[in-house]
């Protein structure tokens, strides 16, 4: 018997759905200390036992079984009141330790959190984990591209402000995260915050104040939670076509990839200082518009961009702008694609980056591989090409009219 179809003991009547949280840190787990904001532990039994909304107050000596860094343990839980759903959620959190301060959050953290869904995969129906804003939309890109064949819902979410103090966001971000996955079958990574799932990998942090800290530019809402209950937009939600088992990457390649934002000015010495890095084979670069960069007289810095590109640097344009896409459509734009530059079309600097990270990390990849992979959707974090309208002599350089709500068809090797 499957977690959804197991009936709570206390259930009267509902059934429950088992959702674990992983606790990794951030505002929302944090109290104000001596010297500011500090992580503190225990979240279940501080944070949430003592508020009606996450604790019916039925059946707390209840535990669930979890795997912990490959350990079987029984973890504390609690259940929600029925939600709309005509639904319980019976939960329990497992704590990261250390609990993290995000602008912290490496590789090794995300690889940490891929195998602890891995191996509760089969004992829960969904999964939320309590993340800090500040690197949250790139952590919830790079968990996207780690989990393929993904069946159930994996839902990142934080606070502007910690669930301990008055006003916070933390209740309604963490409440609308946990029913969604438990009460329904969303097989993405998403990112929910202030009443809306996003797609976690078209996510980008736009205030470092606002209870509206994310927004989604390029792609609508997956679901969002009102005052009615909650609407899914099930025409864009990926869903998995065949029967192919849940797999992680392991680890992603952050330690050789860069990033640079194109500015008005920039010296082509700058550029190739970067792109001369040790070991560097990836950089994303943030051009201006739909894909420019200066051209000046002499061409200096698309020849710095060329050499490397020759060198085997894979790089990839992508635009400075909220909306709108990365193409070729005026000559600074099509310079980059002459010379080997990828456009990332609407991927955001989140989203292209981890991606890079992930395909450079996978074996036995060619370049040629690695760009030609690059260039079409894995996990909907970019547009769908209708046609290839520019592709360079080594790779894909493509771009054209494209539908902005790609689906992915299953990717088993990828």
């Amino acid at each position: 018997m499957s977690p959804s179809q197991t009936v709570d003991p206390i259930a009267k009547g509902f059934p429950s759905s088992h959702v674990l949280i992983l606790a990794t840190g951030g505002t929302i787990c944090m109290i104000e200390g001596p010297k500011g904001l500090v992580p503190t532990g225990n979240f279940l039994e501080r944070a949430m036992a003592p508020r009606s909304i996450f604790n019916d107050m039925s059946g707390q000596d209840i535990k669930l079984q979890a795997y912990q860094n490959g350990k079987l343990v029984h973890l504390p839980s609690l259940r929600t009141p029925p939600t709309k759903e005509k639904r319980h959620i019976r939960y329990c959190v497992m704590e990261s330790d250390p609990l993290l301060d995000s602008s912290s959050m490496s590789a090794s953290d995300w690889a940490s959190m891929a195998r602890c869904i891995q191996e509760n995969y089969h004992l829960f129906d969904g999964f939320v984990i309590l993340h800090g804003t500040d690197s949250l939309a790139f952590s919830a890109s790079a968990l996207s591209y780690m989990m393929r064949n993904l069946g159930k819902s994996v839902i990142l979410t934080g606070s502007q402000s910690p669930i301990f103090a008055l006003p916070s966001d933390a209740e309604n971000n963490l409440l609308g995260s946990l029913i969604l996955a438990g009460s329904f079958a969303i097989p993405e990574v998403g990112l929910f915050f202030h009443h809306k799932l996003y797609r976690g990998n078209r996510t980008i942090k736009v205030s470092s104040t606002d209870f509206a800290a994310f927004a989604s530019p390029k792609c609508e809402p997956l679901a969002e939670v009102n005052g009615l209950g909650i609407t899914v937009n099930w025409p864009l939600v990926i869903r998995q076509t065949g029967m192919a088992e849940f797999q992680i990457q392991k680890h992603l390649d952050t330690t050789h990839v860069a990033c640079v934002r194109i500015f008005p000015g920039i010296k082509p010495e700058m550029m190739d200082a970067v792109l001369r890095l040790p070991d560097l084979r990836g950089l994303v670069l943030e051009t201006f518009g739909m894909g420019n960069v200066p051209g000046g007289g002499d061409g200096r810095l698309i020849k710095v961009i060329e050499a490397a590109v020759q060198r085997g640097v894979i790089i990839v344009s992508v635009s400075q702008c909220l909306s709108g896409y990365a193409s070729p459509l005026y000559a600074a734009g099509t310079e980059l694609g002459r010379v080997g530059v990828i456009f990332g079309l609407d991927i955001t600097v989140e989203a292209a980056l981890t991606k890079l990270c992930y395909l450079l990390a996978l074996p036995g990849l060619t370049n040629s591989e690695i760009r030609k992979r690059f260039s079409r959707p894995l996990r909907g974090e970019m547009m769908e090409l209708d046609h290839a309208a520019y592709s360079h002599a080594d790779a894909a350089s493509d771009s054209g009219a494209s539908h902005p709500m790609a689906t992915e068809s299953p990717q088993p090797d990828l």
